[in-house]
C-alpha cells in the first residue's frame, strides 16, 4: 500500500464521512483513475518528436502510453483521418497513487510562479483537469536530454457526485488549490 493509499484510508475517508455525512463506507468518494495526455500536432511530420514524447511520457507515468490517432479529417488543420495526433496513459491502482504522490510533492512545487491550482478545473460531475506547460517539472526527466518542451493534460476521475466532494477528496490527498 502506498503512502497516499494509507492517507486516503486513514485520514481522508473519516474526514469525508464526517463532512458529508456518509453512512455507508462504500459511498465515500474515491479516486478511480488518472489520465495523462499529450497533444502532438506535428507528430506526423516529425517522427523524432513523437518518439521523444513517447519515451518521456513512459518515464513520467511508469507505463507505456498509447498513440492516439485522428478520428476524422480536418482540412483547416491539415489533418487526415488516422494521423498520429497525441499520446495517452491511463493510470489505476498503485501506479495512480504513486503518480499523484510525485505530482503533488515533487512536480507541482517545481512549477515557476505557482500560486495554486484553479478550482475552475472541475467538470460538474466530480472530475478535475489540469495542465502542465512543460514535462521537465518531473524529476524522472533529465533536462539535458530535452529537445523540445511539451505540455500535458492530467485528468483526475473520481467517484464523487459533486465538485465539492471531489475537491475535498483531492485536497485531503494533497492537491494545492488556490484560495478563493
Amino acid at each position: 500500500m502506498t503512502r497516499l493509499q494509507e492517507k486516503y484510508k486513514n485520514e481522508a475517508t473519516p474526514a469525508l464521512r464526517e463532512r458529508f455525512g456518509y453512512k455507508n463506507p462504500m459511498a465515500v468518494p474515491a479516486l478511480k483513475k488518472i489520465v495523462i495526455s499529450m497533444g502532438l500536432g506535428d507528430a506526423n511530420s516529425e517522427k523524432a518528436k513523437l518518439e521523444g514524447a513517447h519515451k518521456q511520457l513512459a518515464q513520467i507515468a511508469g507505463q507505456q502510453p498509447i498513440i492516439m490517432k485522428a478520428r476524422k479529417s480536418v482540412s483547416n488543420f491539415k489533418l487526415r483521418e488516422g494521423m498520429n495526433v497525441g499520446l495517452k496513459v491511463t493510470l489505476r491502482g498503485v501506479k495512480m497513487y504513486e503518480f499523484l504522490d510525485r505530482l503533488v510533492s515533487l512536480a507541482i512545487p517545481r512549477v515557476k510562479d505557482f500560486r495554486g491550482l484553479k478550482p475552475s478545473g472541475f467538470d460538474g460531475r466530480g472530475n478535475f483537469s489540469m495542465g502542465l506547460v512543460e514535462q521537465s517539472v518531473f524529476p524522472e526527466i533529465d533536462p539535458a536530454t530535452i529537445t523540445f518542451t511539451q505540455g500535458m493534460n492530467v485528468t483526475f476521475v473520481t467517484s464523487a457526485e459533486t465538485d465539492a466532494e471531489a475537491r475535498e477528496l483531492l485536497s485531503l490527498l494533497g492537491m494545492p488549490y488556490r484560495q478563493d
